[in-house]
């Protein structure tokens, strides 16, 4: 069920139920300023915390934030490691405010490769945030939607190897089962700033029914009215899922 609410009186809203964010644009932030690419990631960070914070508060239930693809590695290696530090200070501060906001937290790529005190982090989150009632907040960390799909191929076929079922058993459902969003609801809205007109091997599963919403803004500029904007163009538009109404 999707919540509704009023942003002028005339004008209800549709909050759509998931809303996933490729969070783009840091770089060339820090760039139009003169400023190390590394400034745009830490402005975009602390723009992750008030956007997420909006979107729970106005009663978006699930939302997943692209943060660092499977692809990224191939930046220099100062701006990754300026990343991950970024990101484990947001991990040390997540676990006091999901206690505050009651959002749970839960980790979408392989983490295997990451380093050891982010891992250790990031599985003491969702411990101690599985109970939590509120938002579920999907963080993409070494994330990419064909990793997704062929690591769940791979469970499904060692279900096939050790005589489980039969390949002819295997059905969508089956493997959206199998994918790390798995019980979750596929996004309804996926928004992109930064004038990128691309998916960028986010969510290629989860998004064969999404509507997208695309902007000029640079993640660390975009507001809670740009969200509002996006949140208001999904509310006119017609969702069929390929029939008819």
């Amino acid at each position: 069920m999707m919540a509704i609410f009023k942003k002028e009186k005339s004008q209800p809203l549709i909050v759509p139920q998931h809303i996933a964010i490729i969070m783009d644009g840091n770089g060339r932030w820090a760039k139009k300023r003169g400023l190390p690419r590394t400034a745009g990631h830490k402005k975009g960070a602390n723009n992750f915390r008030t956007i997420s914070d909006y979107m729970n508060k106005i009663g978006v239930k699930y939302m997943t934030f692209y943060a660092f693809s499977t692809e990224n590695w191939k930046r220099s290696k100062e701006e990754v490691e300026t990343i991950m530090n970024l990101f484990k200070d947001y991990l040390i501060e997540a676990e006091q405010r999901l206690l505050e906001t009651d959002m749970r937290m839960i980790f979408i790529g392989d983490r295997s490769v990451l380093r050891p005190d982010l891992i250790e982090l990031m599985n003491r989150i969702e411990a101690a945030s599985k109970d939590n009632t509120g938002a579920i907040v999907n963080m993409a960390i070494n994330y990419g939607g064909r990793q997704e799909i062929a690591t769940a191929c791979k469970k499904i076929a060692q279900k096939v190897k050790a005589g489980e079922i039969e390949p002819e058993d295997i059905t969508e459902d089956m493997i959206s089962a199998s994918i790390y969003t798995a019980n979750q609801p596929d996004p309804d809205l996926i928004i992109r700033p930064s004038c990128e007109f691309r998916l960028s091997n986010f969510l290629i599963w989860q998004s064969a029914y999404s509507e997208f919403w695309f902007d000029n803004v640079l993640w660390p500029d975009f507001t809670t009215r740009d969200l509002d904007r996006a949140i208001h163009d999904f509310s006119n538009r017609q969702r069929r899922f390929g029939g008819v109404k």
